[in-house]
């Protein structure tokens, strides 16, 4: 009989597989899709879409108002209740598509005036303009990602991703090969066109709303309810995103365009890498969270076990990176690019303590505390900006990496602090012990690889391996005995002479 810990864990691993599969197959059409464009245009094109997709993304949040987070959380919450979840469906989509319109409007009447602020000249005020599209596009994709999210269709979503991704890199690049930089606005739209699409496809075979004319008092009643909750949570992502494009117009404006694709390959880089794990938080660890909030033990547990699982799959891949920066940075994008490399092997680093932070916010927005979460999220972003804005002009895009590293050290500090504060939160000790012993081994496979490339290369070869298979140990150790794989595994540890006990 498998307890209750074991059933959570295993719907972990099974989500992050799902997903981290189809990010994987994600990741692969975004390198043919980044090599392309840098080849075709250059570390400047890699920075031109870099600021059209981060003004895509503040655009998006401010206009969805949070809504995809609480939405998700509502759904998950009337589980079993019909009636209401009709109208969250209703209502979430309705409100998407209204906001995402006057979002399209407003940025197309002051396209010139965004393009002075993000270029410094009006020469982009046209392919600004017509990012209002794809904002209303993300939003209505937005919608319906939410609802399947809330409803826990992990299969769909994976294949929204998958999809997506080969969709939008095919066709883009075909655009951007026959249009060069004129091209990447499309780039820009065919994204959240193509995840609109195929995700309408899924969520029309889900069983449909109740029939119910409901009144426009209950539906504004929902709407603010969503508001209320999404907007701190909005505003907290909205920062983030803001950092990013100040950050970029500011590199843009002070170290030039091919400064700022450098920045773009390595940020880039760095979320494709993290995004598996993050994407399969989002998509089942917090619906999963927001069904168990109120009990403390048991968030507690899965808060742990989500740590553990993170820290044991995700420490050895980010060691790796550290390592093999220099050639991973030369496959991908190409020579020109490499100034990217010690930025992306800081921000690689920071990822450890990043991944740590995700398994404690999310308790915040599954409890509904969102001034908390807006709280943390403006510190992570100030502190972060307050050490790289005095030092970028002096010391260049490398300054970044240790900022976004420190940053995310005092976010994992914080997020601690008020998880304890309103949850009892307390670590494992073995969540500890992983935390601590990957960040010594990420620490020393920074410093070889910062002084001495080759030998960076062959430390994070070597110690990936080791605590890679030290990982799956832990995974299989927490998912039990149950099913082939597992069995498996616990009988090749057997026969090393490393039995696998239940407890890990």
């Amino acid at each position: 009989m498998i307890d209750k810990r074991a059933l959570n864990s295993r719907g972990l691993i099974q989500s992050m597989m799902i997903i981290g599969s189809a990010q994987g197959l994600s990741i692969l059409m975004s390198i043919i899709k980044l090599k392309g464009v840098a080849i075709l245009l250059g570390p400047s094109g890699i920075g031109l879409l870099g600021i059209y997709n981060s003004f895509l993304a503040m655009m998006q949040k401010s206009a969805g108002l949070g809504m995809k987070m609480s939405g998700v959380r509502e759904i998950a919450a009337s589980s079993g209740e019909e009636n209401k979840l009709s109208l969250v469906r209703r209502v979430l989509f309705i409100a998407h598509l209204l906001q995402g319109l006057i979002a399209m409007i407003s940025v197309w009447l002051l396209r010139e005036n965004i393009s002075i602020w993000l270029f410094g000249k009006i020469e982009f005020a046209e392919e600004v303009g017509l990012i209002g599209l794809a904002i209303l596009l993300a939003l209505l994709s937005s919608s319906q990602v939410a609802l399947l999210q809330g409803m826990r269709k992990i299969n769909n979503l994976g294949r929204i991703t998958v999809i997506g991704a080969f969709v939008t890199s095919l066709t883009g690049l075909f655009i951007i090969w026959l249009f060069g930089q004129n091209g990447l606005i499309w780039f820009v739209i065919i994204q959240p066109l193509t995840a609109f699409i195929v995700a309408t496809k899924y969520t029309n075979k889900l069983p449909k709303p109740l029939n119910i004319e409901y009144s426009i008092k209950n539906q504004w009643s929902i709407w603010k309810s969503l508001a209320k909750i999404g907007i701190a949570f909005m505003l907290g992502g909205l920062i983030s995103t803001i950092t990013i494009l100040i950050l970029r117009s500011k590199i843009l404006q002070e170290l030039g365009l091919d400064a700022a694709g450098h920045f773009a390959a390595a940020w880039g880089l760095t979320m494709t890498y993290i995004g598996p794990m993050l994407a399969a938080m989002g998509a089942d660890y917090y619906p999963r969270l927001t069904e168990v909030i109120k009990n403390k033990y048991a968030a507690i547990n899965l808060m742990n076990d989500q740590a553990q699982l993170s820290l044991s799959i995700g420490g050895p891949l980010l060691i790796l990176l550290i390592g093999l920066a220099p050639w991973v940075i030369t496959l991908l994008y190409s020579s020109e690019f490499y100034p990217a490399v010690a930025l992306l092997q800081w921000q690689a680093f920071g990822n450890i303590f990043k991944i740590l932070v995700w398994s404690i916010v999310f308790s915040h927005i599954a409890a509904g505390h969102s001034k908390t979460f807006f709280f943390l999220d403006i510190s992570f972003n100030i502190v972060f900006l307050c050490i790289l804005w005095p030092l970028l002009f002096s010391y260049g895009i490398l300054i970044i990496g240790p900022a976004f590293a420190i940053a995310n050290g005092f976010s994992l500090v914080l997020n601690f602090i008020f998880a304890k504060k309103y949850l009892g939160f307390k670590w494992d000790p073995f969540t500890l012990k992983l935390l601590i012993l990957q960040t010594v081994l990420a620490s020393i496979a920074l410093m070889f690889a910062l002084q001495a490339p080759l030998m960076g290369a062959i430390f994070s070869l070597t110690i990936a391996s080791i605590t890679g298979v030290f990982g799956l140990r832990i995974v299989v150790s927490k998912i039990g005995q149950n099913g082939s794989f597992p069995k498996k595994m616990y009988y090749i540890f057997k026969r090393v002479n490393w039995p696998i006990k239940n407890d890990a």
